[in-house]
């Protein structure tokens, strides 16, 4: 019977596995973890082309993280931040209004103005998650030029280091087009240029979707009965041309693996019943575990992630939670680097 007890689904490991630096693009290790349960053998990133088959298609999402993450005072001197999470509507008079996560919470009370990024700021309103609505008093373009120049790339908490200029790039995927994202699809960040030539030399698709990872991607979830969970949710696009891309790979027997979590999940909430996609956007709360049946995703390529998280759940729910914990379990005893900037397991 399947456990719905997310405690079921802890590992251990030493914190010294967490990859505060990347390897670099194709410079990481993959766990090949065959899907219909043969051994498992680690091996170089670029080693994963010789996995796939003329035919099958990979999807991987096109986001790209924006420096989301501003600091600031309080008009007494205290320091505050602020994680930008999505875009509002301007005010009437065109000032820039976002969505945000905050700290110290108690500095974001309704009403109040703060100076951050040295522009005031002031707290509109406060969501039940807790995030806040930030007016800035100027405008949206200008704001960009603002993130640009004084914005810090916000990598995971559990990263404990200031971002610097090579997280500027290292953060980064090379399949990066559209702004949006808060976190970066990490299973990409195993690809470098060779590699992608490599994958259409063989005669593997590439497709595209978009997912602007929000931060409810860190997000804990608070209950043991992990379905009882409620899934953040974040903005997904679909064009015609990639849907496409990927229903005539399927129509013609390849296999549809994704890159990351990500982009599996866009498929899965787009794909009807028999797997088929229509090009779409929308927002999506998809939140997959085990139980789940994929209607679409034959393959994963994706990062090791973080205990009793909705990802490590939705691993499981493709791969099973005893191959999953084993596999885990196997990558600590190898000593793999884990979590965003580390190696990643191919399932397939």
């Amino acid at each position: 019977m399947m456990s719905c007890h997310l405690s079921d689904y802890d590992f251990e490991f030493p914190e010294e596995l967490i990859a505060s630096r990347t390897a670099g693009k194709g410079k990481t290790k993959i766990l090949h973890c065959p899907k219909d349960g043969g051994p498992r053998a680690i091996i170089p990133a670029p080693a994963i082309v010789d996995l796939f088959r003329p035919g099958d298609c990979l999807v991987v999402n096109n986001t790209k993280v924006i420096p989301a993450r501003l600091f600031g005072e309080t008009e007494h001197g205290g320091k505050v931040e602020t994680l930008l999470v999505q875009a509002l509507i301007p005010a009437a008079n065109g000032e820039a209004r976002w969505e945000a996560w905050v700290r110290p919470g108690k500095a974001f009370p309704t009403g109040r103005t703060l100076n951050i990024a040295d522009i005031p700021v002031t707290v509109e309103d406060i969501r039940e998650d807790g995030a806040r609505v930030l007016r800035f008093a100027i405008t949206p373009m200008e704001l960009e030029s603002v993130m640009n120049a004084k914005g810090h790339v916000p990598l995971p908490p559990y990263i404990a280091r200031p971002d610097d200029e090579e997280d500027k790039k290292a953060y980064q995927t090379i399949f990066a087009k559209y702004a949006g994202a808060v976190a970066a699809p990490t299973a990409s960040l195993h690809f470098n240029e060779a590699m992608m030539e490599a994958v259409k030399a063989k005669g593997v698709k590439v497709a595209e979707v978009t997912l602007h990872v929000g931060p409810g991607t860190f997000q804990n979830i608070s209950v043991d009965d992990f379905r009882l969970h409620k899934m953040h949710g974040e903005h997904y696009d679909l064009t015609r041309e990639d849907a496409d891309i990927i229903n005539n790979a399927r129509a013609q027997g390849g296999r549809i693996i994704t890159v990351g979590t990500t982009s599996t999940r866009v498929l899965e909430t787009i794909a009807a019943e028999d797997g088929s996609l229509i090009a779409q956007s929308g927002v999506t709360h998809a939140f997959i575990y085990p139980g789940y049946r994929y209607k679409i995703v034959d393959g994963l390529l994706t990062n090791f992630h973080w205990p009793k998280s909705s990802l490590i759940l939705l691993v499981s729910a493709l791969y099973g939670r005893e191959n999953t914990l084993e596999a885990y379990a196997y990558a600590v005893s190898q000593k793999m680097k884990l979590f965003s900037y580390g190696d990643g397991m191919l399932i397939l």
